[in-house]
């Protein structure tokens, strides 16, 4: 007695894939093909916890890269003071705001930041997930202020006079850019110095003296691994953060690779070599999301691949509205940019920042260091602040390094000449072309590299696209 099978409950003897021929007897695998199987399974886990780990990833090297800078304790915080240049392994830094940068430790309860006006700062804890704005797009509306920042479960008393934030993580990461004034860091850094203060909510009746400690020029990285190393990594935050940080499903993926909070993480062989390729497959597929972007969403122009921003989808959550999360996107900040905040995403006409990242030249080629291009501006860039491009190493993410010591143009530096018609035309290229030299970026023979636009209190026709950026045209001279 039997029954017609339909064909597509049955797997068949041999059966060809992407991973080898897999055999099975009556539905039964055999040896070889368990094998293959699960290293594939293994694979596809790493690749996948690659991809949704990188923002831990991220600020845990951030945070290695400044504690060998010697920021170690809450009132310490490194200090661009003569902006941030090439020598410095950041993702897609600028050159042209004073960065003030720390970790706040809440294990041992809230901390205090008194900020300075007229700042940017951007509270995240450890997966790189919102805490709180201060300064221009934070509650203290760029006036300054006192804010305190809670630790996890936090059910203590709370303090009148503060903007309060909850991390759901005991690490937070402090990001503050202050702006230049005409053109020199002097007065910026001068008020960082003075007015910005973190400390233990414990010790606000006698806060322990600031230390800025300057790090211009320092070369040092803070970029997450792309191999094995990436693992050790997550486990190192995973170990140091609380079990309810992230979700039991995001808990469950890590465990099955044998990350899990309370216990040593030491793989075998084998799954050092898998976890050491999921990586690094991780990373090529970040790198094709982020250069080869496929999902319209993140393109700033409908129909035109070539400016990108993550935030396109206007969340900063990366959240599409009845679809759900936008993984692709998600990846695309993760591995190319740090810092999240709503104002980063959000129409909001004369705050915050806005960006426009582009790979490609005009016939779709990737921009090439030893070749010249030309970029034009149109009339009317709408930054009521100011508005710069700076230069990357696709390798990197961070700042191409050239004889420049900053790869960048921007329209504070009052050198940069704008057209008849107040266009503006930048060049890029491993020589300037005669006569344009303060409108030049150097870039590198042999190398690859991208930039970003950014907008500094971006204004309406950026938002409604009545001003529009054009092609990366090559550049024969003329």
């Amino acid at each position: 007695m039997t029954t017609e099978l339909p064909e597509s409950i049955v797997i068949p003897d041999r059966l060809p894939t992407s991973i080898g021929t897999l055999r099975f007897f009556d539905g039964y695998p055999t040896a070889k093909t368990v094998e293959k199987a699960y290293d594939f399974l293994d694979l596809q886990r790493g690749v996948d916890v690659f991809l949704d780990e990188m923002s831990a990833g991220s600020m845990v090297a951030i945070r290695a890269g400044l504690r060998e800078l010697g920021v170690r304790k809450v009132n310490q915080v490194a200090i661009f003071q003569d902006l941030m240049d090439s020598k410095s392994l950041w993702l897609t830094a600028n050159t042209e705001t004073v960065y003030a940068i720390s970790f706040l430790d809440l294990k041992n309860g809230p901390v205090v930041i008194e900020s300075p006006p007229k700042i940017l700062g951007i509270l995240d804890d450890m997966w790189m997930r919102y805490v709180g704005d201060i300064g221009n797009a934070g509650p203290d509306k760029g006036r300054g202020g006192k804010f305190l920042v809670l630790p996890p479960g936090y059910d203590g008393k709370k303090p009148q006079g503060y903007h309060v934030f909850e991390s759901r993580t005991y690490g937070v990461c402090l990001i503050v850019r202050g702006f230049l004034v005409n053109g020199e860091t002097g007065p910026t850094v001068a008020s960082l110095k003075k007015q910005l203060k973190v400390y233990p909510l414990s010790e606000s009746a006698n806060p322990p003296a600031m230390e800025f400690l300057e790090i211009s020029g320092a070369s040092h990285n803070t970029i997450h691994a792309n191999n094995f190393k990436f693992f050790e990594e997550i486990n190192e935050v995973i170990q140091e953060e609380p079990i309810d940080a992230i979700s039991p499903e995001a808990r469950g993926r890590l465990a099955l690779l044998g990350i899990v909070k309370g216990q040593p993480f030491n793989p075998d062989d084998r799954m050092r070599k898998i976890l050491n390729e999921g990586a690094q497959l991780g990373a090529t597929i970040a790198r094709s999301i982020i250069f080869a972007a496929r999902d319209e969403s993140t393109w700033v122009y409908p129909g035109d691949p070539t400016w990108f921003n993550p935030f396109a989808i206007g969340n900063h959550e990366f959240m599409t509205k009845g679809e759900g999360l936008n993984r692709d996107a998600r990846s695309m900040f993760m591995y190319g940019a740090i810092g999240i905040t709503p104002a980063m995403a959000v129409a909001m006409p004369g705050i915050g920042s806005q960006y426009a990242a582009a790979c490609r030249d005009a016939d779709g080629k990737y921009l090439d260091g030893s070749k010249t291009y030309k970029l034009t501006l149109p009339t009317g860039i709408p930054a009521k602040d100011f508005w710069s491009i700076v230069v990357y190493d696709p390798q990197t993410r961070s700042m191409l390094q050239t004889d420049q010591r900053y790869p960048s143009l921007n329209s504070l530096q009052g050198n940069v000449a704008a057209n008849a018609d107040g266009s503006v035309d930048v060049y890029f290229g491993p020589t300037a072309p005669k006569g344009k030299e303060n409108n030049w970026i150097q870039t590198a023979p042999g190398k690859g590299f991208f930039l970003i636009l950014r907008l500094y209190a971006p204004l309406k026709p950026w938002f409604d696209q009545t001003w529009r950026l054009g092609q990366i045209e090559q550049y024969k001279g003329q």
